[in-house]
């Protein structure tokens, strides 16, 4: 008997003993190719040599200091780094140990600029429909996924959401999107609204959906017209995820915030952070400083790691991240493209989407009770091939969808591979 309380119960789970590349081994000694990078988290690869070395290196000089005590030279050397990537005009970061934490953080950065403008009505998140941002009680009031809203609903219901973007089940064209945000804001009232926060590519809940060319312009123009504060939720999307730095420089907008984790160190280390404009940050320390903090906040640890993924992403891999997901999408039209289960196959870089159907031409999604994901992802597992999945996003119970998130580092042979067993797990179940 396990003392864990782990996250899946209805099955036992095998021992990792050992990861290199984009494989994971067992103890039992089966292999996995990792497609989902974990959780789209592990962009570098596992068991890189760079980013261990800089884990060694900054335990043997500093492995625990407060944040209102002390900083370190590698937190200040990543802050420098990063800031020169990030789509933000001077951009500060405050670093976190995770995404949940990155977004939480961001909310209350929002909330505290309008508060030191005075504006203290202004306390409303815009999010969208069938988004998921987190599970700290902040990220899930955001969030719009109603199955993971629902054991917690008597405490949420603060945040207000609108359509999301999402153009295989909702066609809505950029200003559409914009006129909906937009009567969002004014039923609420301008004056009461801080901050918008979305995906620039939604991720596990709707599954690598990219919305048209013309959305995120036109929603940051209506959310800078009413003083509405911009987030860029890039947890997922950062670091090169998209074949981008960030997912947002696909479209040339620059929001006031942006909340990064995952791929921040490839999951070597827990670690992210929310980055402010100059301005928002000014704002802020002109009116006392921010009320907020974490005990493993502006830790130098993940910071270090940190500077090692800049380093690796800079040395080809982001450059792989965009001849491997062009290879590997056209790997996936090839194979399941035109299978009368598969409605969709989408995404940007190695962030892809499969979206399954019961029936292609009316788009018409699975039971629920058929299990289709959990089957697809059952077949792939037994296949050595590790998928990442997610249900419900059509009307909150039935809707099934696979992403693949696998390492950059991935060989042309993995590539082949991974299309491969995807393809036969769909075959088999759908």
């Amino acid at each position: 008997m396990t003392r864990v309380w782990r996250r899946v119960l209805d099955r036992e789970l095998p021992v990792a003993v050992h990861a290199e590349g984009a494989w994971i081994e067992t103890a039992d000694g089966s292999r996995y190719l990792d497609g989902a990078g974990g959780a789209i988290v592990v962009n570098v690869g596992h068991g890189d040599g760079a980013l261990l070395e800089a884990m060694r290196t900054q335990a043997e000089r500093v492995q625990y200091v407060h944040g209102t005590m002390f900083t370190t030279a590698a937190l200040e050397t990543y802050a420098e780094e990063v800031a020169d990537l990030l789509p933000i005009d001077q951009a500060r970061i405050y670093p976190v140990s995770g995404g949940s934490e990155a977004v939480e953080t961001a909310l209350k950065m929002a909330r505290a600029y309008h508060l030191a403008r005075a504006d203290d009505d202004r306390s409303v998140v815009l999010a969208r429909e069938t988004s998921y941002h987190g599970n700290t009680l902040g990220a899930l009031d955001a969030s719009g996924k109603l199955p993971l809203r629902a054991p917690y609903a008597p405490w949420l219901g603060r945040a207000v959401h609108v359509p999301a973007a999402y153009p295989y089940r909702v066609p809505m064209s950029g200003k559409q999107h914009a006129d909906a945000t937009e009567r969002a804001i004014e039923e609420i009232g301008a004056s009461r609204v801080a901050a918008f926060i979305a995906e620039p590519v939604a991720g596990a809940t709707l599954g690598a959906a990219v919305p048209d060319d013309d959305y995120w312009p036109a929603v940051v123009e209506v959310c800078n017209r009413h003083g509405v504060l911009v987030i860029a939720d890039e947890v997922m999307t950062g670091f090169g995820r998209t074949g981008r730095w960030f997912g947002v420089d696909h479209w040339g907008v620059r929001p006031d915030l942006l909340t990064a984790g995952k791929g921040s160190t490839s999951g070597y280390v827990p670690f992210g952070f929310a980055a402010a404009s100059g301005q928002v940050f000014e704002t802020i320390a002109s009116a006392g400083g921010f009320v907020h903090g974490f005990t493993w906040s502006h830790n130098g640890l993940g910071a270090a790691v940190g500077s090692a993924v800049i380093a690796r992403l800079r040395d080809g891999l982001l450059d792989r991240c965009v001849v491997l997901g062009e290879r590997l999408r056209k790997e996936l039209d090839a194979a399941i493209g035109e299978d009368p289960n598969v409605g969709e196959i989408r995404g940007l870089g190695l962030m892809i989407g499969i979206e399954l159907v019961a029936d292609r031409r009316s788009k018409r999604p699975f039971a629920r009770a058929d299990h289709v994901t959990e089957r697809v992802v059952a077949a792939a597992r037994d296949q050595g091939l590790l998928v990442y999945s997610s249900t419900g996003h059509v009307d909150g119970t039935d809707g099934d969808l696979v992403m693949l998130g696998p390492p950059f580092c991935m060989t042309d042979e993995d590539v082949a591979t991974l299309a491969e067993r995807t393809a036969i797990a769909v075959r088999s179940t759908t």
